[in-house]
């Protein structure tokens, strides 16, 4: 494998988009470029499993964020239903506690035994990248920092089998030295050099992440909201290669 498609595999673009036709056209666009496709809220809300299907029909590797976060038997269920897809990685909430993240692994084994298909990664969300310490502190409720905030949850979701979490790149370092290196994260809250931050409020730029050792970084709107999808996507693979 080339270091380009190396690069390319590590980047998540996300598929921000309210119907199935919007990001059939992205992905169209994207064609021969291995990257992971994130299929959030919105997008799943109106396309459906079948949407999720034609993606891993066409090859891709898939993360469905979802972020689950239920009474445990819920969250099984939830589980074993997304595992049956074939989805590649997805995640719960890690403020649902060490109990709910087990009964989403317990789904997992659960729809691999009666299906022998593949595992996915399951990892624990901790902290919103547009969640600022203002905001955690004063209207969520948890006192501290949002570094100390992660690392609680990215430790609670380790001893509860997951295999990562998501985070913004800021707490990686600190993830990687709390968890060991083997320990996936997953880093929204990426905008090129430039870029509009938007909603965001703890970012960082791909190469800035992929130096602070994140595994996979997940890159929406500056690659969605361009002119030129295609073209910037491949910008920043360059950009990343050999990191």
């Amino acid at each position: 494998m080339s270091t380009n498609l190396a690069a390319a595999k590590r980047i998540m673009v996300a598929l921000d988009y309210a119907e199935a036709k919007q990001a059939e056209s992205l992905v169209r666009s994207l064609e021969g470029i291995p990257c992971y496709l994130k299929v959030g809220m919105q997008l799943f809300y109106s396309a459906g499993p079948a949407f999720v299907r034609m993606l891993k029909e066409k090859g891709y590797n898939v993360f469905l964020d979802l972020k689950m976060h239920d009474i445990p038997n819920t969250v099984k269920g939830g589980a074993e239903s997304i595992t049956k897809l074939g989805v590649d990685m997805f995640n719960v909430h890690a403020a649902g506690g060490k109990q709910m993240m087990e009964a989403a692994m317990e789904g997992v084994d659960k729809a691999i035994q009666a299906a022998s298909g593949p595992k996915p990664l399951v990892i624990g969300v901790t902290q919103l990248t547009s969640t600022s310490q203002a905001v955690m502190n004063e209207e969520i409720g948890i006192e501290g920092t949002v570094e100390d905030a992660v690392i609680r949850y990215a430790r609670l979701a380790q001893a509860a089998g997951l295999q990562g979490v998501v985070a913004s790149p800021l707490e990686v370092v600190r993830i990687k030295e709390t968890c060991g290196s083997g320990f996936v994260t997953v880093t929204p809250g990426i905008r090129p050099a430039g870029a509009d931050i938007g909603d965001q409020s703890r970012v960082m730029t791909p190469e800035q992440a992929f130096a602070q050792g994140t595994d996979y970084i997940v890159i929406g709107r500056p690659i969605t909201a361009a002119p030129d999808p295609r073209a910037t996507l491949e910008a920043i693979i360059a950009s990343v290669e050999g990191l």
